[in-house]
């Protein structure tokens, strides 16, 4: 899980964004916080995936 780090940065970056956008009631601020929060989210279960799938290969 080599990037794992970079997706979780992702996931937070997009609550921050969601919540600023909230805070001053700007919805296409909220969406772009959201849409980061779930490539986030996506990239990590991508990762998972990914070693599990190397970890089987590996027996």
């Amino acid at each position: 899980m080599m990037f794992q780090g970079n997706a979780k940065a992702k996931q937070i970056k997009g609550k921050v964004k969601e919540s600023v956008g909230k805070a001053l009631g700007d919805t296409s601020v909220q969406r772009a916080g959201r849409r980061e929060q779930l490539r986030g989210k996506a990239q990590e279960m991508t990762e998972k995936a990914t070693a599990r799938a190397r970890q089987w290969t590996k027996h």
